[in-house]
């Protein structure tokens, strides 16, 4: 959080992603942590505090499945059996339950267009680009193989040319 850098583990298509992390958000998220930790003790202490790890990173850090840094930053209400195992554990939250929520709050608002989580992911690499963030750090943030597939958020983006000063008169600006 000290670097507002955020890491997905195992995001869309199997990859891990880098983005930015609000720093407006981080005091909300570290009592989340803190109630996350309590969670994982209370399971520790019945016997079911682990997660399940790849099986290279089990092998390579035995215990690691049972340490706090290894839980899910958001996990289920419930504890389950696992099938990949049958050992009793909590996994994350399902999707499902996020998108329920979005369409509650989009009703709620009174929001007659079509709203998913997957708009955010369009509305952030819009914003972004609209602020002037160079295309190719949207390219990393989006996790774009192919700049041409962020090139497509340009085409909605808010298009203010008279906003955007001459280089000709900021090189003037900065030499008087």
């Amino acid at each position: 959080m000290d670097r507002n850098i955020l890491y997905v583990r195992d995001a869309k298509g199997g990859k891990d992603r880098t983005t930015i992390f609000p720093q407006s958000i981080q005091t909300e998220l570290r009592i989340h942590l803190e109630k996350v930790k309590r969670l994982h003790e209370e399971d520790m202490a019945k016997g079911c505090g682990e997660v399940y790890l790849p099986m290279a990173l089990a092998k390579k850090y035995p215990s690691a499945s049972r340490e706090l840094r290894w839980q899910y930053v958001f996990p289920s209400k419930n504890l389950s059996q696992d099938p990949r195992s049958d050992s009793i554990r909590r996994h994350h939250v399902l999707e499902s339950g996020l998108q329920k929520a979005v369409k509650v709050a989009v009703d709620s608002a009174g929001i007659t267009k079509r709203v998913s989580c997957h708009t955010f992911r369009h509305s952030f690499a819009t914003h972004l680009l609209e602020n002037g963030v160079n295309i190719r750090v949207v390219q990393e943030l989006m996790g774009h193989a192919d700049v041409k597939t962020t090139e497509i958020y340009t085409h909605v983006m808010e298009k203010d040319i008279s906003a955007v000063s001459s280089p000709l008169d900021r090189l003037l600006k900065t030499d008087t």
